[in-house]
């Protein structure tokens, strides 16, 4: 069968259902198939040239596995690996013959020959593409991982017999010597500012872990001399959906594939392996969408299940698995507290009414009189948690804030999250005052507020002295450790309900953890770059309503009190 056949037969498969797939990867078959129906068209001067296309795929042929049940065996291409690069190097211009693909995305799950599909399209531009001189770079923001593409390109070319006396390794470098082509590892470290680089190929292995598009740009701008040049990104879903891969590229790519989009970008392939939106993960079914290759095989399958296991019982793994796994992009941070989605997903505008002569615990943190200090009020109704969270801000430090933290806290003051205080420090009394207004307008009952008494002293005086039962959150793995994590479980579970206050849901998204050894975490206000006030304020709520409601259930099957 010829691959032409086999390419188009493949797509109509998958567009069929015959072979699961995302509804991104249908959208790359459908591309596909209304490209072959259009080449060589006034409209689309392009034309899929089957040698050329073979060409590569023969030249994968050459190199052998190196891990995993097939290692020592010569490479047989999977037929997702037969789509890409047969699109990739089979579509070329009508008329000036130079291909059609100047970059390339592939998004897929993990152990799905990332590394050796890189290597191979490296050493390809390093030494058959007959392009000369060529300039080969794999990138990265670490010098260590800019090295992971270069050293499986050497280890396959050492590995292969037919391509001895070809290339020579030196000074960290491969090089062609019929040509004098190079390859190189090139990161953020090197700090190379694109200057007298002019690459023909650059490789981008795990694009979602780049914080900025820095060597992205330096290959981009230096391919501008290179009639066919070529920057393949291949990544799996990452975890800061800030990152550019997440905000730049994969909303681009999402468009160039949407085939409801007039977005049309003939110059860039894309393909995307990830289980779509509404999937169960938990579905062995959906598993291949995002892992086409692991998943053809029954020790792939099993591996990540596996992993799936782990995830499951301990949520910490649980983001790798979703961005490496099954290639779900999620914001949660690295040590990240939540995952944003669950937290959003609890959200609702409630009527504050139903709070109305309800119990409740309440949380303060003091952190700093210069930042933000919040007011959190808990409640636990009918088996499910209700939270409230206020904010204060010195007025005279509020454009500052605005400045250096880079959100919008002004609209968050119009709209009734945040309260100025005068001057240039939170003022305490401003802080009392909504507490004591807010029980009497709602009819709020405290049982207990809570706060860190360490440097506000006063505060907790007065507020004894006002009648209320004051309690000490010590900040420690102690104190915190069980109820920061009890309160996440209840946001997975969908037991807590908030009303989508955005200064909390970002003190939510800023909250970094620091484990202990007993898997039990508190939040880590030393490496949270951004404010997390909010979410301590309630947390330190949390740590009394869980303990309260151990102590009601005890009581209520008439055995003593744990205190």
């Amino acid at each position: 069968m010829s691959l032409t056949v086999e390419l188009i037969e493949y797509s109509e498969a998958v567009l069929s259902g015959e072979i699961i797939s995302c509804k991104k990867h249908q959208w790359a078959c459908q591309r596909f198939l209304n490209d072959i129906a259009n080449q060589g068209t006034e409209r689309f001067p392009f034309v899929f040239v089957e040698e050329n296309a073979e060409r590569f795929l023969d030249w994968m042929r050459l190199f052998k596995h190196r891990k995993g049940v097939l290692k020592g065996q010569n490479i047989e291409p999977h037929i997702i690996q037969k789509f890409v690069f047969g699109n990739i190097y089979g579509w070329i211009h009508k008329d000036t013959r130079y291909r059609r693909f100047s970059k390339a995305y592939w998004q897929v799950g993990r152990k799905n020959a990332k590394s050796q599909s890189l290597a191979c399209v490296g050493s390809y531009e390093l030494m058959a593409l007959g392009e000369g001189t060529s300039e080969v770079y794999c990138t990265a923001t670490k010098r260590k991982q800019a090295r992971i593409v270069w050293e499986e390109t050497e280890a396959m070319l050492l590995g292969c017999p037919d391509l001895k006396g070809k290339f020579k390794i030196a000074y960290g470098q491969i090089k062609h010597l019929k040509t004098g082509s190079i390859m190189d590892a090139l990161s953020k470290e090197d700090e190379k500012t694109g200057d007298g680089l002019n690459p023909q190929c650059g490789v981008i292995d795990e694009y979602h872990a780049h914080k900025t598009s820095e060597m992205y740009d330096i290959i981009d701008s230096g391919m501008v001399a290179r009639p066919q040049p070529l920057l393949m990104i291949i990544t799996t879903a990452g975890f800061d959906l800030a990152h550019p891969c997440y905000s730049v590229e994969y909303k681009l790519i999402s468009h160039i594939l949407d085939p409801d989009n007039p977005y049309v970008n003939n110059n860039y392939f894309v393909m995307v392996n990830e289980i779509d939106a509404d999937d169960d993960i938990k579905d062995e079914a959906v598993w291949a969408k995002a892992n086409p290759i692991v998943c053809s095989y029954p020790e792939g399958v099993e591996s990540i299940r596996r992993r799936l296991d782990l995830a499951l019982e301990a949520p910490e793994k649980m983001r790798d698995f979703l961005t490496k796994t099954v290639n779900r992009w999620v914001q949660m941070r690295e040590f990240g507290y939540m995952d944003l989605s669950k937290w959003n997903r609890c959200g609702q505008a409630f009527d504050i009414e139903i709070l109305r002569g309800k119990n409740c615990i309440i949380g303060v943190d003091l952190s700093a009189t210069l930042d933000l200090t919040s007011v959190a009020h808990e409640f636990k109704i009918e088996g499910k948690y209700y939270v409230l969270c206020h904010s204060f801000m010195p007025e005279e430090k509020l454009r500052e804030k605005i400045a250096t933290d880079k959100v919008p806290y002004d609209l968050w003051v119009d709209q009734g999250w945040i309260t100025l205080t005068p001057g240039e420090v939170v003022d305490y009394a401003f802080v009392m005052e909504y507490i004591n207004s807010t029980a009497k307008e709602y009819g709020f009952i405290p049982k207990e507020l809570c706060y860190d008494k360490w440097n506000a002293n006063m505060f907790g005086t007065e507020m004894t002295n006002q009648g209320y039962t004051c309690v000490d959150i010590r900040q420690g793995m102690p104190s915190l450790g069980e109820p920061t994590k009890n309160f996440r479980e209840e946001v997975y579970k969908g037991n807590l309900v908030h009303n989508n206050n955005p200064v909390l849901a970002w003190a939510v998204g800023n909250a970094i953890t620091k484990m202990a050894p007993n898997e039990t975490f508190m939040l880590d206000k030393s490496k949270s770059t951004h404010r997390i006030d909010p979410i301590a304020a309630i947390i330190n709520a949390h740590c009394r309503a869980a303990v309260i409601e151990e102590l009601s259930i005890y009581q209520k099957r008439g055995m003593r009190s744990l205190l």
